[in-house]
């Protein structure tokens, strides 16, 4: 499989090695100052850039028939464009806020907590991201995600930075150095806690589940998420 990377950071660079020891093959490696020559020799595009890059880069694989997976966050405000363009041109993408197959495996659990603690009232939930230093959006696409997943399955309808109001859902933003992501959700009441954690003890995690997610979406047209990918819905 070739494969075009748009972003070359750190991220970047452990995808292409996650992806040269599955035997792929990187026709592009492109950071902000690069042009996109090469492009058009890729199988599937995979985009972890920055926030006012992820539209551009996904609108390019799009428009060059390139099916595309994209783990920027702090972009979504374009989502719903990139999605209406994706099915204009019946492409194939994939957004994920966290390509961790165990971060999604937690999105599941996080859900099906928040199901289980609906009608228990005395609880107040919240939810704590750390990140290193250089991640530049906050709170992470994975703490949003996280919170949408209660908000679904629950009476809270919005999630907040500040001081939360009723049925507001506070959201801790820590940025602290070398830390790969660490996300907490708290059920607090006057007599206990309830506690779900995940902690990223590296990158690889995320890169994994890109390259795996990548190999996925070859040949399908359509917008999809992690779960098509993993097979849980």
């Amino acid at each position: 499989m070739k494969i075009a990377l748009l972003g070359y950071g750190k991220m970047g660079k452990v995808i292409e090695q996650i992806a040269l020891e599955r035997g792929h093959e990187i026709v592009l490696r492109k950071d902000q100052d690069i042009s996109f020559d090469g492009l058009q020799l890729a199988d599937v595009a995979i985009d972890f850039s920055v926030p006012n890059s992820a539209a551009v880069n996904i609108t390019a694989c799009l428009n060059n028939g390139i099916p595309v997976i994209s783990g920027t966050t702090g972009w979504l405000v374009n989502y719903q464009k990139m999605v209406d363009l994706c099915e204009a041109k019946q492409g194939g993408f994939i957004y994920a806020s966290n390509f961790s197959l165990g971060v999604n495996v937690f999105f599941e659990l996080n859900e099906y907590l928040a199901k289980m603690m609906s009608n228990l009232k005395q609880y107040n939930v919240s939810i704590e991201e750390i990140h290193h230093t250089q991640k530049l959006d906050a709170p992470s696409g994975t703490a949003i995600t996280l919170a949408d997943g209660i908000i679904k399955n629950s009476d809270y309808t919005n999630w907040t930075l500040e001081t939360p109001i009723s049925k507001e859902i506070h959201i801790e933003a820590k940025r602290i150095e070398n830390i790969p992501g660490t996300h907490s959700v708290f059920y607090n009441s006057n007599v206990d806690q309830i506690e779900i954690k995940h902690t990223a003890h590296s990158r690889e995690g995320f890169a994994l589940g890109a390259v795996v997610a990548a190999e996925w979406l070859v040949g399908k047209k359509g917008v999809f998420t992690m779960k098509d990918v993993l097979g849980l819905k």
